[in-house]
């Protein structure tokens, strides 16, 4: 009729909370969420990715930007795949699985380059294309899973008023703290500690003892966290529960080591703080041995419960083997590794070095690398405990390389301060968050260039990737 006004489009008014509109998902931002523009506005949509043309619900509305939460794929992306998992888009640990493999590693690629030009004014160095992982699938050597008195619903279970809501073991729902999804499996994780998962759960099911409220803050039991040991297919089950009661975990751990292969160790971590944190006050070995071994090349670690270990063991090798590369040593260097944790970089330059300084602020970290400095037979590795920012003062010369491993913070202003007044000839940092990494480089750029990064896909899956980058005066 002349006169009506058509109906609304995208680009024909705001965007408001509660919309449902068609997007056409145009890249990936860091984090793994799918962009899309309306009116100039970034929408970031959950579960999508480029190429897919969406039905979406806004679910938040801010002023520079919003977020979307997909109803329907109107027209799926060329690159879009099927993740054959059905927790997948939900716990968060596998997001980007809906995309093909290769669009994963062009896409990480891309968001390394771009937070190094636009954070860090990073627009000369050489950005290499991420090493790709070994293996895509059961690759993580550690996972911690969650017990919790409710159970999140899948989306298919919440209209069944018979759906069982009253426990879970698993992961939690992507962004929260007290919703856990009760899985039997994670594809990230080796076959056999998702047998072991199913193995606790069906025994803690059965138990005298609650399960812990993460609301409440009562229960008995809290954590389950599986370690794998690559390099000998071995087992660690570490059981934190909210108090001491040895009759409670011992059967349990009686049966995991009877029963199933490979567990050469099961302890109990015991923790009565409400943090949602798997870490005990007090330690309990109830069969087996402390540690596992593991080994990054020729080099072997002990592992306990409370141990900080890389997460993908054979992406740790490719990637202390760009470290060293690009740390060029030829024997005669002095080395200092700033955040060296338990010391694997350390120990993994020592046989290339003539001494290498590690600095690490946890004193069980450097504990444990003292003990595999030991079990290795090396010499000319030490360390200081403290804050980099303190110790790093009571090195007495200048170092020719320094390694820089922060965490995904990246080096407080007063560590960038004291590395720029020591002056190493070469700066090997290697990052877990590029966008740290661009702005440190951008905080050092006064006397060093980045001259080539190398990202390593640790990760598969997820929007994580490492990179190390070459620093070199300028």
């Amino acid at each position: 009729m002349a006169g009506d006004k058509p109906p609304n489009t995208n680009q024909e008014r705001n965007v408001r909370k509660g919309d449902i509109l068609t997007l056409e998902i145009e890249t990936l931002a860091f984090g793994g969420m799918g962009i899309a523009r309306v009116n100039g506005m970034a929408v970031f949509v959950t579960n999508a990715v480029p190429g897919d043309t969406v039905s979406a619900r806004i679910v938040k509305k801010k002023k520079q930007y919003a977020e979307a939460r997909v109803l329907e794929i109107l027209n799926p992306s060329p690159h879009r795949t099927d993740p054959q998992c059905r927790f997948c888009g939900f716990c968060g640990g596998c997001r980007l699985r809906i995309l093909s493999y290769e669009k994963q590693l062009a896409y990480k690629h891309e968001q390394v380059r771009d937070a190094l030009a636009r954070i860090g004014a990073v627009t000369d160095a050489v950005v290499h294309p991420p090493i790709p992982a070994r293996q895509t699938l059961a690759y993580r050597n550690k996972m911690e899973f969650s017990f919790a008195d409710r159970r999140w619903l899948m989306p298919e279970e919440m209209d069944n008023p018979d759906a069982d809501a009253g426990f879970a073991l698993g992961l939690h729902v992507s962004g929260t703290f007290y919703k856990v999804l009760d899985i039997d499996r994670c594809d990230l994780f080796p076959d056999q500690g998702n047998h072991i998962l199913c193995d606790v759960r069906n025994f803690v099911r059965q138990s005298a003892q609650p399960v812990y409220g993460l609301r409440s803050h009562e229960g008995f039991w809290r954590f389950l966290m599986l370690r794998h040991s690559v390099a000998h297919d071995q087992w660690m089950v570490n059981i934190v529960t909210a108090e001491s009661d040895r009759s409670a975990v011992q059967p349990l751990a009686d049966h995991l080591y009877e029963t199933c292969p490979g567990v050469v160790s099961v302890v109990n971590n015991i923790t009565a703080k409400k943090a949602g944190i798997a870490v005990g006050d007090e330690e309990v070995l109830l069969q087996g041995e402390m540690v596992i071994e593991d080994q990054l090349g020729d080099m072997r670690f002990d592992i306990s419960a409370n141990s900080f270990f890389q997460t993908n063991t054979r992406g740790a090798e490719t990637l202390y083997q760009v470290a060293a590369a690009y740390a060029g040593l030829k024997g005669h260097e002095t080395v200092v590794d700033l955040y060296c944790g338990t010391g694997t970089i350390a120990i993994w330059l020592s046989g290339m070095a003539k001494s290498v300084v590690g600095i690490e602020v946890n004193k069980s970290c450097t504990t444990d690398a003292e003990i595999n400095c030991r079990k290795n037979n090396i010499t000319n590795v030490s360390f200081l405990t403290g804050d980099v920012k303190d110790r790093l003062r009571e090195i007495p010369h200048r170092p020719d390389v320094m390694v820089i491993d922060p965490p995904r913070a990246g080096m407080h202003k007063d560590v960038v301060s004291q590395v720029l007044a020591m002056a190493p000839a070469r700066i090997v940092y290697v990052s877990c968050n590029p966008a740290t990494l661009a702005r440190d480089a951008g905080l050092l750029a006064e006397h060093y260039t980045v001259t080539e990064v190398q990202p390593v896909d640790m990760f598969p899956h997820t929007p994580h990737i490492e990179c190390v980058a070459r620093l070199t005066t300028v």
